[in-house]
């Protein structure tokens, strides 16, 4: 056994025993060999001793724009419309592949030091972004999505989205030990039109590609889309095929109870950002009404410019109390099962549900430590609901992927943080200040 964590609360996710408040885990080879309440027979070449720790599965952030980390802060307090068209889309138009190359990293290094594992993420730059997502030791699913302004100009195979997913399926397929999958992806019905989504739906069927997309994100949004086309965008989306594939539709404020049908019976992913979505006062997804429609909900932050940080237990908390407080329920989304978007649900969004979201024997050794040693999580009565109403990502002391380290306290064992922040600050950040 390579390391065994001894003697330490354990919150496995598994639902036949969630916790085991004197528990054991052991890792060999990459998995979890190990787990009960017990010491195993089997001897370890390192013990970590789980006093006042607490393991969980990592997490998973089902949407985001991890090298928008650059643009934290940059535009804050507009409307979606104003924000995105106004100040993000002209700022992105100055990051070049240096830019997004060190905006990634910034963004990996925010996410494992907080507990993220892997990553449902959109942006431009594919390549760059696939190397970093291996250097680092992470999971990603990524995709570049389809997004074009003026329909009488689309190019599908011209496309940059299609440019960038074509060449970053080529030059990475099978590497990163499977930490890396490749998406397709739209990036909103409103940026975009049928004979995109087509193409787009088809590429994804050709390659046995998952979807991502932005979905009733917004009012004006997805009641312009009713006006210009007679259908919501989820009715509109299906009837050109975005649908016969497996999607994570971010958002999903405004979704009607026939747009709940259509993601149900489709398999889809509803991943809600609810940080992001009250910030830019877009609205709010009914989780619990779209749970109770069949539908898998998961969790995200959405881009750093949005949020503005990757703190996805932030987003457990705000999305339960969101829940409590549309439903009129204090019971409504409880602490296991607010954590559960974060984790077993984000897996299966990620069609990573046989190796990851879970502690549990035969899974990558996907696992999170918190130190509970601070005050805001004394006394710790019940694991779970200090994990979803008290934790923050900086109760984090110890990220694992695979088996291996990425971070431990303090310090950074893949990623060169310093490094980083240099080339962030000389390189990306100087460019776009330069030029606005």
């Amino acid at each position: 056994m390579d390391i065994l964590f001894s003697d330490i609360t354990l919150i496995t996710m598994d639902d036949a025993r969630p916790v085991l408040k004197h528990g054991y885990a052991g890792v060999e080879g990459g998995k979890i060999s190990y787990v009960g309440d017990k010491a195993p027979a089997e001897t370890a070449a390192r013990v970590v001793s789980g006093s006042r720790r607490l393991l969980m599965p990592g997490l998973i952030n089902s949407h985001s724009h991890l090298p928008m980390s650059l643009l934290r802060g940059y535009a804050d307090d507009y409307r979606l419309q104003e924000w995105l068209f106004d100040h993000i889309f002209p700022a992105e138009s100055k990051l070049d592949e240096r830019c997004v190359a060190a905006g990634i990293r910034l963004g990996l290094s925010e996410s494992i030091r907080f507990g993220i594992v892997s990553s449902t993420d959109m942006y431009f730059h594919l390549p760059q972004i696939a190397e970093a997502v291996i250097e680092s030791g992470a999971k990603a699913n990524i995709t570049n999505p389809l997004l074009c302004l003026d329909m009488d100009k689309f190019d599908f195979e011209k496309d940059r989205g299609t440019v960038e997913n074509r060449e970053t399926l080529s030059r990475f397929k099978g590497k990163g030990d499977g930490r890396l999958v490749m998406d397709a992806g739209i990036h909103a019905e409103y940026t975009s039109g049928p004979a995109a989504w087509r193409k787009c739906a088809a590429f994804a069927a050709e390659n046995n590609l998952r979807l991502q997309i932005h979905l009733s994100e917004t009012q004006s949004e997805h009641e312009a889309c009713i006006k210009k086309y007679g259908k919501t965008p989820a009715a509109i989306l299906s009837e050109n095929g975005v649908f016969s594939r497996k999607v994570t539709a971010a958002h999903c404020c405004w979704l009607s109870e026939g747009d709940m049908d259509i993601l149900a019976s489709a398999g889809a992913t509803a991943a809600h950002c609810p940080v992001s979505n009250l910030k830019l006062s877009a609205g709010a997804a009914q989780v619990v009404k779209m749970q109770e429609r069949g539908i898998n909900v998961a969790l995200g932050t959405d881009g750093a410019c949005s949020n503005n940080n990757m703190d996805m237990f932030e987003e457990i908390k705000t999305a339960a109390l969101l829940q409590k407080y549309l439903t009129k329920d204090p019971s409504a989304l409880p602490a296991y099962e607010a954590i559960k978007l974060a984790t077993v649900n984000g897996a299966i969004g990620q069609g990573r549900e046989k190796e990851t979201g879970k502690i549990a024997p035969g899974y990558d050794a996907d696992m999170i430590m918190l130190n509970t040693d601070s005050p805001h999580l004394f006394p710790l009565y019940d694991p779970c609901s200090a994990v979803a109403y008290a934790a923050r990502g900086s109760d984090v002391c110890m990220t694992m992927v695979q088996g291996k380290i990425l971070y431990e306290n303090g310090e950074y064992k893949t990623l060169d943080i310093e490094k980083i922040r240099r080339e962030a600050e000389g390189y990306a950040l100087a460019r776009i200040r330069n030029e606005e």
